[in-house]
């Protein structure tokens, strides 16, 4: 076997043991550091369409946290995401979605500068810190909840995971290309992201 042949197998052995070590963080992730009462809840951003409109995964994600400001988890919503995808400020059409199923304005707390999942962390705690919130049920969709754990675990705030339910339950094709991107998003996150992309609340 030459040089080429060897790293070539030297590569695919190190790819195999990065993924392995994504999935193996995703099943050990963190859920929660705490099991008291909530200050806030945190909606993590999903991009609007390219009308300003929400799909149906930012409509689950503000509508499981509307559900949980009725149940009285916490007495305001953080709302996270800038214009990640598009011109559309993700809080922003999220704000509108969460006051139009009547959320009062006074309540909602927009984040419009975040561009992924560590700026939302990071740029949501700034707010609890600002206005001094300890804890905070943090909202997004299933498969997303691992990485989200990840991050947050390295935020000084009190959280908790929730999974927003999808509108409608997701082909099986859908479910595992959403799960695979997770994983390689995981996978970025631990060998570059979270010391490249550091972000201090």
């Amino acid at each position: 076997m030459g040089r080429l042949g060897r790293f070539v197998i030297t590569l695919v052995l190190l790819v195999v043991c990065i993924l392995a070590w994504a999935v193996l963080a995703r099943r050990f992730a963190p859920a929660s550091n705490t099991s008291l009462g909530f200050d806030a809840i945190i909606v993590l951003g999903s991009p609007a369409d390219d009308d300003g409109n929400p799909t149906p995964e930012q409509l689950s994600r503000v509508t499981e946290g509307v559900r949980e400001y009725e149940r009285g988890v916490a007495p305001r919503l953080i709302l996270t995401g800038g214009a990640a995808r598009n011109r559309f400020v993700e809080a922003d059409v999220m704000a509108r979605t969460a006051a139009a199923q009547g959320i009062p304005p006074s309540t909602i707390f927009v984040e419009t500068r975040a561009l992924d999942t560590i700026q939302n962390a990071c740029y949501s705690t700034r707010i609890m810190q600002a206005h001094g919130w300890h804890s905070a049920e943090v909202i997004s969709s299933a498969s997303h909840l691992s990485r989200a754990g990840l991050i947050f675990s390295g935020m000084p705030i009190k959280w908790e995971m929730h999974a927003a339910p999808p509108l409608q339950p997701p082909s099986a094709i859908y479910s595992s290309g959403e799960t695979l991107l997770e994983v390689l998003k995981t996978a970025r996150y631990l060998t570059y992201a979270r010391w490249a992309e550091r972000c201090e609340p």
